[in-house]
């Protein structure tokens, strides 16, 4: 699926993949889905601005050809991309203080980690969004950013796990590192925001508020662990206000902005508790820069960014596929509607339907 230039629809055409270099992996993609990033490059953003491109960050696949220096992974293997890496040897690996491996970074250049490309079209060179491409028949990935999964995994759980959910599960469980007892807010219920709940309620969180405009959202937040939904669309109060109501007039303890949209950062950031709060933003917007409130964070609140929940994918995202595989997280709740890779127009169409949560592509 090839988006051509900002805010064209995405086209199926046949491409061409190379063959993979030496750390590199080819893999035959099983599924995707769609993460509202990928929606935010179809219509353009600052942060990213490669064209003729490639979409799909999340998926799941089997390993088809492995480069000479592959040792990890084999022909045959199931196998998650990321677009985080982890070498267990940089600074950053080692200390224990950050998931972005200085080694492995994230990369935004459109381009595989050489600065070349294994994907063309009618003699253009095709870009990808992040470390590959996954709504493709094939795509190529450097070694140092897949992980290998349990082949007996429900392949759209797998999916999900890549980005999404395990985003704001991590969120949770690493970056805000939720006491038990605590209290949670979480803006915006989707796969995000679903994963933060569930993390939240994992590490003994006992009050846990979702909020959301749609409110179908309210049956999906229960299900993974919600305490308390608030619709702010029903109401002339601020959401921060509305959280503060459930939580004694104090606000929380923590709090997960996960849509990206801006006015919602000091929002999260008030709706927690002076002097204490934490706030951690998981989700990415079109806009660069968002106004913020100066004295939500004054009065001793912390605001946190955060890549991938603060997951690490070899240490970390190993140990959510075997959650998954033993049924701990009611994933089935984000599988709401399935596409043909050919019908990929489709997908956006249901995106907009309330009652969708994840559309999974079958490839």
């Amino acid at each position: 699926a090839v988006c051509w230039k900002v805010g064209e629809a995405v086209k199926i055409e046949e491409i061409q993949i190379d063959p993979p270099k030496s750390t590199e992996v080819r893999i035959k993609m099983l599924c995707s889905s769609i993460c509202h990033t990928d929606i935010s490059m179809i219509q353009g953003t600052p942060m990213f601005q490669f064209y003729p491109l490639v979409l799909g960050h999340e998926g799941v696949g089997v390993v088809e050809t492995v480069g000479d220096e592959v040792k990890s992974v084999k022909e045959g293997d199931m196998v998650i991309p990321t677009y985080v890496g982890e070498c267990q040897e940089c600074e950053n690996c080692i200390s224990g203080k950050s998931n972005l491996c200085l080694t492995n970074p994230v990369i935004l250049t459109g381009l595989m980690p050489d600065n070349t490309s294994r994907m063309s079209c009618k003699g253009q060179r095709l870009y990808i969004p992040s470390t590959c491409a996954t709504w493709s028949e094939y795509t190529v990935i450097d070694v140092n950013y897949l992980v290998k999964v349990d082949p007996s995994m429900n392949p759209a759980h797998a999916s999900f796990i890549s980005c999404g959910f395990s985003t704001g599960y991590g969120g949770a469980w690493k970056e805000a590192k939720v006491e038990s007892g605590s209290s949670v807010a979480v803006f915006g219920l989707g796969a995000v925001g679903l994963g933060a709940i569930s993390g939240a309620k994992m590490l003994g969180a006992t009050k846990i508020i979702g909020i959301d405009i749609n409110e179908m959202k309210r049956e999906k937040g229960e299900a993974f662990g919600m305490t308390h939904f608030i619709n702010p669309s029903s109401s002339d109060k601020s959401p921060s206000a509305l959280v503060k109501e459930l939580s004694g007039g104090m606000g929380v303890d923590y709090s997960f902005e996960c849509t990206g949209v801006g006015p919602l950062l000091t929002e999260s950031l008030e709706a927690t508790k002076v002097g204490s709060g934490k706030a951690i933003t998981l989700g990415l917007g079109n806009e660069p820069f968002v106004s913020f409130g100066l004295l939500s964070i004054f009065f001793g609140r912390t605001l946190k960014g955060s890549v991938f929940g603060g997951l690490k994918p070899i240490s970390d995202l190993s140990l959510i596929a075997d959650k998954c595989i033993k049924q701990e997280f009611p994933l089935e709740e984000l599988f709401t509607h399935e596409v043909q890779l050919t019908d990929i127009e489709q997908a956006f169409e249901l995106l907009k339907q309330p009652s969708c949560v994840k559309v999974v592509i079958k490839i």
